[in-house]
């Protein structure tokens, strides 16, 4: 099987976050982008998945390039990542898509990143709604960042496609307060700090 799914559609979800508790901040943007494919192994069991793997790679160009735009010229700070797989699939289809494949590419797009990327994935009828985790890039203890995104898709996934989604943000939370590791402290080498 070759590296290429069938793109149903592409959505792009974006928030700006001005203000909380009352209080006006910096803007907080956050992007997510979902493509909606055809799952080629929805129903049957498929021992090598590796075929979603390699499309995950220019899927990822595909939809990150979108996020990138929509962040509007804001750098990236934080990400994540998440897929939904309709009924007639498995939860490792979405999985299997989200690996280190589809990672380095939003990292790449983001500009770099040293931290691992947190992700989600569920099996789901149309209409669910999932919540992406975000954090740092360059280092995942950076508490300020620990946030989200929530999104909802109408109609998708269907019994036999996949969603796959990647989330952007250009700060941590308003309001940040609870203290660890602080986004101008990070020395940047593992990842975690």
């Amino acid at each position: 099987m070759e590296a290429h799914l069938e793109v149903r559609k592409i959505v792009t979800f974006a928030e700006d976050v001005f203000s909380e508790a009352g209080r006006p901040e910096a803007l907080l943007r956050k992007i997510a982008v979902v493509a909606v494919v055809k799952n080629p192994f929805a129903g049957r069991y498929v021992e090598d998945l590796s075929p979603l793997t390699q499309a995950s790679l220019e899927l990822g160009k595909r939809i990150t390039a979108l996020a990138i735009a929509a962040m509007g010229g804001l750098a990236v700070q934080s990400y994540g990542k998440a897929g939904l797989v309709g009924l007639a699939g498995e939860q490792e289809h979405a999985v299997s898509m989200l690996t280190t494949v589809f990672g380095n590419v939003m990292r790449e797009a983001a500009g770099g990143g040293k931290a691992w990327i947190s992700s989600m994935t569920k099996r789901v009828a149309p209409g669910a709604t999932i919540d992406i985790p975000l954090a740092h890039k360059d280092a995942l203890y950076v508490r300020s960042h620990y946030d989200g995104i929530t999104l909802t898709l109408q109609d998708a996934p269907l019994p036999d496609e996949i969603a796959i989604i990647a989330a952007y943000a250009n700060r941590g939370r308003l309001n940040h307060r609870v203290g660890g590791l602080a986004a101008h402290d990070i020395k940047g080498v593992d990842g975690l700090v």
